[in-house]
């Protein structure tokens, strides 16, 4: 029997996979709403096929608690951030679990770390965890680190089809995971050992948040002379060994917003350069609050609740705000106009910020300019109810002459 640690973005769908692919499952998380949600057959999130995925789970016999179980492998995947002032990772979640788990547990358990970590993480933390217990590492308990690889919006796909990587102290039990996680992975799974594992998957966000920055910051100084950079990124792009990206309103989520200040806290004076790719992304949300202050001196709008944010989600089509960029710009305390933006977002059924509304024609009746922060669907089907309103397309969905962008 698996026992699933923490049902949240990842724990769950790795549950409700395992469960469907022949393993017999019990997923554990300490909040017990989440936990009744489940086992009232509803999911605490929305996910392209996660419903029916959760449905064929129940069916193959999938069970959800409050108590760790008596088994001898567990998954954990609990959040790990990171401290805002040291950028370094924040491992309590994982150390609680880990305490949790020995607890509980049979001699010669083997305790899968899902949860992103940095590199050493496993090394600093949870060795000694065990250790102090009293338990042999190689003995008593098994280590792997299996970091998962998949996206909000294509979860299910991407837990069937990417590849992974496990690390492990031992060979057998590295051979152990992949099988277990081969039971429905259809990528490549490469075992190698605990700290590049650790090591791989951060570097692998961290890759993509540079190139993001690049973009940003390659917007910041188009604006600054005057430029398309939309047009100068197409016509780069046509080289064929250029491939940046498209600028954007920040990042958002629990990966490529997060994990790279994991290296920018443990290797300060070696991440120059991740480290101000970083502030670059972490700094655009001012910047379209700066570009909304220019588009309305520009057209006249002098109040600035009649400007609203489309989408609070950190990407399109999901219903995850985790680090949102809209989440940011609505945090900016150092500037006065930010607390009077009125906000909508079609996946975001709850009130999560002041002035949020949750009927589409309602939110553009009460504003003048919309500020399009996620590229949802809904949005793109729509462009005709934009008609009379000044808009700020920061995702460059709309090409029209009297769309701005940043």
């Amino acid at each position: 029997m698996v026992n699933v640690i923490g049902l949240g973005y990842i724990g769950l769908p790795t549950a409700l996979m395992l469960a469907t692919h022949g393993a017999e499952v019990v997923g554990t998380d300490y909040n017990a709403n989440l936990v009744e949600t489940l086992n009232a057959g509803k999911t605490t999130f929305k996910e392209d096929g996660l419903d029916e995925l959760f449905a064929k789970a129940l069916n193959a016999g999938i069970k959800f608690t409050t108590e760790y179980q008596v088994t001898d492998t567990y998954i954990i995947s609990v959040p790990t951030p990171y401290d805002a002032f040291s950028k370094k990772i924040d491992a309590k979640y994982v150390v609680n679990a880990v305490n949790a788990v020995l607890d509980v547990c049979q001699k010669g358990a083997t305790v899968v770390i899902e949860s992103t970590v940095s590199p050493g993480t496993i090394d600093k933390f949870v060795r000694p965890v065990i250790e102090q217990a009293g338990w042999n590492i190689g003995t008593d308990i098994h280590l792997v680190h299996a970091p998962e690889r998949i996206i909000p919006g294509n979860m299910v796909y991407e837990l069937l089809h990417n590849n992974r990587t496990i690390g492990a102290d031992e060979q057998e039990f590295g051979e152990k995971i992949k099988t277990l996680y081969s039971s429905f992975c259809q990528g490549d799974i490469v075992v190698t050992d605990i700290r590049t594992a650790e090591m791989t998957k951060v570097v692998e966000n961290t890759f993509r948040a540079v190139n993001i920055a690049f973009a940003n910051e390659l917007a910041k100084i188009c604006r600054y002379a005057g430029m398309d950079v939309y047009e100068i990124v197409k016509i780069c792009n046509m080289h064929p060994r250029v491939n940046i990206l498209q600028p954007g309103p920040g990042v958002g989520g629990h990966c490529i917003s997060v994990d790279p200040w994991f290296l920018v806290g443990d290797y300060p004076g070696l991440t120059k350069v991740i480290g101000e790719s970083m502030k670059i992304n972490d700094s655009m949300p001012d910047f379209v609050l700066h570009r909304i202050e220019q588009i309305m001196e520009q057209e006249g709008i002098d109040d600035i609740s009649r400007v609203g944010l489309y989408g609070l989600t950190y990407k399109e089509n999901v219903d995850d705000c985790r680090e949102s960029p809209t989440l940011q710009l609505l945090g900016s305390q150092h500037r006065h106009l930010a607390p009077n933006l009125k906000s909508y977002d079609p996946f975001v059924e709850n009130d999560i910020v002041d002035a949020q509304y949750h009927d589409f024609d309602k939110f553009l009746q009460d504003v003048d300019m919309v500020v399009i922060m996620v590229g949802h669907d809904e949005i793109k089907h729509n462009f005709a109810k934009l008609q009379g309103k000044v808009v700020l397309d920061t995702r460059h969905i709309f090409t029209q002459e009297n769309v701005y962008h940043i």
